[in-house]
């Protein structure tokens, strides 16, 4: 009876033991992942920081531009160009550099005018879009260090079963671990860029529609 007992008090304790020992953790999954691992993480630091540099970039291109348009239109219409330039100069973006060249040609036939904000807008445009092209780059390869991953998995595992003659679980572990960690690795990585290089242009296309509709009213305005 105390036998028994014995054995039903300390089975749980044993078997948690066991559970909390067999557990692995996430750093120890990338560890098995092998040296394949390190270059993999490296475009996921450089996806992040894209990202990130990017996405405040392109937030900032447009920043106020309701009211910068309305202080210009109404400095304009004022005549007062000092001031409309000022407010352009001041606000440090890129709608506003674009207004600040449609400005500076008031005075000059409208096509001038449209075609300067025109040319303004594909140069604000192209800095905005600086890096994003690496995103895409980084799409496509990490999956491909993925599989790079794969096949340095699989041959450990035939290697191993070449060295010791046989196979067991033990054997092919590592060889599943570093296949299964880095193909996983690589998909995920190649995933977040491709959403973030899509989600930027989003941001991206707003921006030029806001800017061409800032062009326009600017030209409105201007003619009136």
């Amino acid at each position: 009876m105390l036998i028994t007992k014995f054995l039903q008090i300390t089975t749980p304790l044993v078997t948690q033991e066991a559970a909390s020992e067999s557990s692995i953790t996430l750093i120890d999954l990338i560890q098995k992942g092998g040296f394949i691992m390190v270059p993999i993480f490296l475009l996921s630091a450089i996806t992040v920081y894209i990202f990130a540099e990017r996405f405040l970039t392109i937030k900032s291109a447009t920043k106020n531009s309701d009211n910068l348009l309305v202080s210009i239109k109404n400095a304009i219409k004022n005549g007062d160009l000092a001031g409309a330039k000022n407010a352009a100069l001041s606000s440090k973006s890129a709608i506003g550099n674009v207004l600040l060249k449609g400005i500076a040609k008031i005075g000059q036939p409208i096509k001038t005018i449209e075609a300067s904000m025109e040319a303004t807008g594909k140069l604000e445009v192209m800095k905005l879009e600086k890096n994003l092209g690496i995103l895409g780059i980084i799409a496509a390869i990490a999956p491909m260090l993925g599989f790079v991953g794969t096949i340095s998995g699989v041959i450990k595992i035939f290697y191993n079963i070449s060295l010791a003659d046989n196979i067991s679980i033990g054997l092919i572990a590592g060889g599943l671990y570093e296949k299964m960690v880095t193909s996983a690795a690589g998909l995920i990585v190649g995933m977040l860029a491709h959403i973030a290089y899509h989600f930027l242009h989003i941001l991206l296309d707003n921006v030029i529609h806001t800017m061409e509709s800032a062009s326009l009213e600017l030209v409105e305005t201007v003619s009136e």
